[in-house]
């Protein structure tokens, strides 16, 4: 204990101990240096084949959570939100703070849409536009880098085969 600490009466230490730890429930959680298991999945676009290692998001907890907090993504690599029925969504990037590209796509594995290079930290509603199954999430700039439009392909166990 400080010699500060050592001095005050109990129920101040108490309090400054409350304090200090309240103080820490609002604090961002440290960020995962290894992101969970992932799974290969591949986009078939006009420019040819790119592959990503992908985490895949199933529950409702997982989607929830989804990149929040993490400070850094490996550029082959992404989030895959797997809704488990075609609905229009919509995402934001509350507590987000990379950059991302948001690829919604179809039942089928075609991309419906992708909104690009998306704000951090955002509430901005980032809508679907229709019915799609799932949602990745790539490293902002990558669907331009790579030529990935809509009306490419994913592929992945998560879609039917046409």
């Amino acid at each position: 204990m400080s010699p500060a600490l050592s001095n005050m009466p109990a129920i101040l230490r108490a309090l400054c101990a409350l304090l200090f730890l309240g103080a820490g429930l609002h604090a961002a959680p440290a960020q995962d240096a290894a992101s969970g298991p992932t799974e290969p999945l591949t986009i078939a676009s006009r420019a040819g084949r790119h592959a990503f290692a992908v985490e895949v998001m199933r529950t409702d907890a997982d989607r929830s959570r989804g990149l929040m907090y993490r400070r850094a993504m490996a550029p082959d690599h992404g989030m895959l939100f797997d809704f488990q029925t075609a609905a229009p969504v919509a995402m934001w990037m509350k507590n987000t703070y990379l950059p991302l590209d948001m690829v919604f796509i179809r039942a089928d594995g075609t991309i419906a849409r992708i909104a690009q290079n998306t704000e951090p930290l955002s509430t901005k509603v980032v809508p679907s536009g229709e019915a799609v199954l799932s949602v990745l999430e790539l490293n902002a700039g990558t669907t331009a880098r790579l030529g990935i439009h809509a009306g490419d392909r994913v592929e992945h166990a998560l879609f039917r085969k046409p």
